[in-house]
């Protein structure tokens, strides 16, 4: 059975991540913040020490996206945002791609967004740390590729959450899909089927990519 850490899985894309693979038979890792707090230092390094990194797969899709603009933030919140977003997903990738040399076969998806790509107003911090995952993720397939380590990143639209629902109201719903082509949300499992297919035995060549899932939101 093939072992699955995944950071972010108590909701939305996460868990669906988490439960696709769960039901394609893969043993699922996903630690609450008690066992690991990515914006913490001390508690990524304990975490890091203790974890058992026998692991085939690892998904980075925690992050956080604080909406400051660029006179709106201080230095603790880049530092957290980084911390986050970049600094753990970066730690997390070193310490699996140790036992996948030695396993000489391993995936990693990182879960990126379309706002890596484009932007707007007051999405300068997490723009700049979604950038920096693209950047990682071609870099580490390059080092990992001799090892048969397959490193990608997937940079979702606008998905379907409570949290999407939450943060725009029907107008603005109603606006974001005038935007899209598809004229539609993405949906979780639209998501997690992408990452199912890159961690799967199905692909065996598609490494160093960031693929966007935005419906043709950035075509435009």
């Amino acid at each position: 059975m093939k072992r699955a850490l995944i950071t972010g899985a108590s909701r939305g894309i996460g868990k669906e991540i988490a439960d696709l693979f769960q039901l394609n038979g893969v043993e699922v890792i996903s630690p609450t913040r008690d066992e690991l707090d990515l914006s913490n230092r001390e508690s990524l390094l304990k975490f890091c020490e203790r974890f058992d990194w026998q692991i085939d797969i690892l998904i980075n899709n925690a992050g956080i996206n604080p909406i400051r603009k660029l006179d709106e933030f201080d230095f603790d919140t880049i530092q957290e945002v980084y911390m986050v977003n970049v600094f753990a997903p970066l730690m997390l990738m070193q310490h699996a791609s140790k036992y996948m040399k030695q396993n000489n076969c391993g995936k990693i998806v990182n879960v990126s967004s379309i706002w890596s790509n484009v932007s707007k107003a007051g999405r300068i911090l997490y723009s700049g740390s979604k950038s920096a995952i693209n950047a990682m993720t071609r870099t580490a397939a390059i080092e990992l590729g001799e090892n048969n380590i397959l490193v990608n990143a997937i940079a979702p639209g606008f998905v379907d959450t409570e949290l999407t629902r939450l943060n725009n109201t029907s107008e603005e719903i109603e606006l974001i899909l005038n935007n899209i082509p598809l004229n539609k949300l993405a949906s979780v499992t639209n998501i997690a089927d992408l990452a199912w297919f890159l961690c799967s035995d199905k692909n065996q060549y598609i490494t160093g990519q960031t693929i966007l899932i935005d419906g043709g939101f950035t075509c435009k």
